[in-house]
């Protein structure tokens, strides 16, 4: 593995010419990475349990729509038709 070698202020100055490029070493960029990184698992996870809660509730609602039925293969079938329809969409 490659040592990382960190850029002297100097070296900052110099490349950075006029002060409109700002320059970051390659630990600040693997840092700002990893953070942006986590911010999308963050999002990605939270949007996964709500999808995950909305579904719940909507097999709920289809299990009570069956209330009466004591068939549980065809209460199972309605769920899984549900789902089915949403994996064409």
């Amino acid at each position: 593995m490659q040592e990382k070698k960190e850029l002297s202020q100097l070296a900052k100055q110099l490349l950075s010419g006029s002060g409109t490029v700002e320059m970051f070493t390659q630990s600040e960029f693997d840092d700002a990475l990893a953070i942006g990184k986590a911010e999308i698992m963050k999002i990605a996870i939270d949007t996964t349990k709500t999808a995950i809660r909305i579904e719940r509730s909507e097999c709920a609602k289809v299990v009570r729509e069956w209330e009466g039925e004591l068939d549980l293969e065809q209460i199972a079938d309605a769920v899984d038709n549900r789902l089915s329809g949403q994996v064409n969409q």
